[in-house]
């Protein structure tokens, strides 16, 4: 089965270019200490920039790098796929304390004066590795992601319930929350803008398409191949992207990554399915061949109008998820709609 596939994007050199492009009257003032700001309910205050900080998710460590942070990240964590190619080296430097949730202890051993974290259910009100609360109590200061609190209700586990659509200034605000955090905020608006200017382009290129009436499902994984599927719910950064481009979502429920029957899916005969495409392997179904071989060849999903011409784009997990590499997902589901001859 062919398949347009998406790979990262070097968005530290694009955001490079957009900075040289900005004049000295638009960089960003340096950061007044004492900082507060105000991050997913709780004020948090920096008297200085952190030399020293612990990264729990993939999306929280590729901003820092992003930002040129390397040297002052001193262990990550919640790993889905590699990092970010143009950073394979500076993160080989880099402790890794776990694949997926590390230790309370293991994070405070790195003496962090920073906890960054991904997702609210990681360092939250029940904190799977330690609540805020717990952190605080050793003058650790920690910053959750906006785009994992705001709107969004993960008090009844799983991956939670979006109650507005993902938009990409929340990503934009982690940016510049940190860039503000490590006094690099003229490195923040850079990376903001080349991600802007990429977006826009995108979305440029499908302007004149009409894809409204396209049908796209988001496959993230299975807990068991020939069972029900992690599919995108219709808030999230897949929904995002779809509203972006002008398609749309055949799922309308508001939790984030519902479990869904392939028949329902059927149902709706997707135009296209998008799948992830990660190195975590949790699930059976989080590897692309296994998806793949079981949409060539299971009765319900081999008859999906998306299979039988062949419309399936592999796009790389963190761009189904709050993070820089969304614009990767915008241009990646561009570019197919456009090789499949859709919208037109």
């Amino acid at each position: 089965m062919t398949a347009f596939r998406s790979f990262p994007s070097r968005v530290l050199a694009l955001a490079g270019l957009a900075f040289l492009a900005l004049s000295p009257a638009a960089w960003a003032d340096p950061t007044q200490y004492p900082l507060t700001i105000r991050n997913c309910g709780v004020d948090v205050t920096f008297a200085k920039a952190p030399q020293r900080a612990v990264s729990i998710g993939q999306s929280s460590t590729e901003i820092l790098l992003s930002l040129g942070l390397a040297d002052r990240i001193t262990g990550t964590a919640v790993w889905f796929g590699p990092v970010l190619r143009e950073y394979e080296a500076a993160n080989a430097k880099i402790p890794r304390l776990a694949d997926n949730d590390p230790s309370f202890e293991s994070v405070v051993g790195q003496e962090p004066e920073l906890v960054t974290a991904q997702f609210e259910w990681h360092v939250g009100p029940q904190g799977s590795v330690g609540t805020r609360e717990q952190f605080a109590a050793l003058g650790i200061p920690t910053y959750i992601s906006p785009a994992d609190c705001v709107a969004k209700d993960n008090s009844g586990g799983g991956d939670g319930v979006r109650r507005q659509l993902f938009n990409m200034d929340l990503v934009y605000q982690e940016i510049r929350d940190l860039a503000r955090i490590f006094d690099v905020a003229d490195r923040g608006e850079a990376l903001v803008a080349g991600l802007q200017q990429r977006e826009a382009a995108a979305i440029a290129s499908v302007a004149g398409l009409q894809a409204g009436n396209v049908p796209v499902v988001f496959w993230f994984s299975s807990k068991e191949v020939d069972g029900e599927a992690f599919v995108a719910g219709k808030n999230g950064v897949p929904a995002y992207i779809l509203q972006q481009l002008g398609a749309r979502n055949v799922i309308t429920t508001e939790e984030e990554w519902p479990l869904v029957s392939w028949e329902r899916i059927a149902a709706a005969n997707p135009a296209i399915v998008v799948m992830a495409e990660m190195s975590r392997r949790r699930y059976p179904a989080d590897d692309t061949a296994v998806k793949q071989n079981f949409l060539a060849t299971d009765p319900v999903t081999s008859r999906l109008e998306a299979v039988r011409d062949k419309r399936i784009v592999v796009m790389d997990v963190q761009a189904m998820q709050p993070s820089i590499r969304a614009v990767d997902g915008i241009e990646a589901l561009a570019s197919g709609i456009k090789s499949f001859g859709l919208g037109g």
